[in-house]
């Protein structure tokens, strides 16, 4: 299993748990953040439920109240990462 998460796993996660699709290009354009595709923090939690559910592990705390899709993937993988997922 790979210990880091992409952008279009992000994308695919943010339809399943969010009801939101993104195209995961969108997603990996600098200055995007998930305001303009009307991803919430709320959504963001489903994500990181998701993610912890597959993980067994808290994966990191705040990742929910990320602004940028950018930011998510940095604080969710450096988890991954340390955690040896």
């Amino acid at each position: 299993m790979r210990n880091t998460l992409s952008y279009p796993e992000l994308a695919a996660l943010i339809q399943a748990r969010a009801g939101v699709t993104v195209d995961p290009v969108d997603l990996e354009r600098p200055g995007s953040d998930f305001d303009e595709f009307g991803v919430d923090s709320l959504g963001l939690l489903g994500v990181v439920g998701e993610l912890e559910n597959r993980h067994g592990f808290k994966v990191t705390a705040g990742a929910e109240s990320a602004k940028t899709p950018a930011e998510f993937l940095e604080l969710v993988n450096t988890s991954l990462t340390k955690a040896g997922a």
